[in-house]
């Protein structure tokens, strides 16, 4: 079952991120998160800057929309979406 947390303004969605994939693509949802593969290393941050400016660009909205919130050293992740709905956000991702 797929989980969102809606704000004024935001959407908060859990993400089961894959580090060190062959390339950068949105998988889809699976278990109630959306999966996402990096082919970035998660050293220092990167992988996590890596997965909010793909999921930015598939969603047509500026870097500093998308954030990490929770689970910074974790595969699975809380992300904040700025300036989306949820129905906007099922519309692009799929």
């Amino acid at each position: 079952m797929l989980r969102f947390v809606i704000k004024m303004s935001s959407v908060e969605i859990q993400v089961r991120v894959i580090p060190n994939a062959s390339r950068d693509e949105i998988v889809g949802w699976h278990a109630g998160a959306l999966k996402i593969k990096t082919a970035v290393a998660p050293e220092s941050g990167k992988a996590n800057q890596a997965i909010c400016a793909l999921l930015a660009k598939r969603l047509g909205l500026p870097k500093r929309a998308v954030s990490v919130l929770r689970g910074q050293t974790s595969p699975m992740k809380c992300l904040q979406i700025e300036g989306l709905s949820e129905s906007e956000l099922r519309e692009c991702v799929g």
